[in-house]
């Protein structure tokens, strides 16, 4: 039985069920792309285990080589300082602005069409 207020202890040792868990990747991953670079553990006659503290060095280790930080957006780059501002400015269509294609071919035609009547126009004067 659990004490409430005793401190959870995680285990040393992680078992092959649950290494890629603990990575979050499934068990396929685990296998190609993990547990060639660190150490199996037997335990009993079949069991295998990973050390948690050597599969937390193989992530640090990976998030180093492939990790990629997003950019940071600056304060002074940011147009919107209200949110209720952002979402009006947003909506509100500058004069001139196309809202979307169909509009436009029903405003001017296709441009195929356009030439079309301009050829037909010209042909008839």
């Amino acid at each position: 039985m659990k004490v409430a207020g005793e401190p959870i202890v995680l285990p040393r040792l992680l078992r092959f069920r649950d290494a890629p868990l603990y990575l979050g990747m499934d068990r396929n991953r685990f296998n190609a792309d993990v547990r060639p670079y660190i150490t199996n553990i037997p335990i009993g006659r079949q069991g295998i285990a990973f050390d948690r503290l050597e599969l937390d060095a193989w992530v640090d280790d990976y998030k180093s080589r492939n990790g990629r930080r997003l950019k940071a957006s600056k304060p002074e780059d940011d147009k919107c300082q209200n949110v209720a501002e952002c979402r009006a400015s947003a909506r509100k269509a500058d004069s001139g602005t196309l809202r979307n294609a169909a509009a436009m071919r029903r405003a001017h035609g296709s441009g195929k069409a356009r030439a079309h009547l301009l050829a037909l126009r010209q042909s008839k004067s």
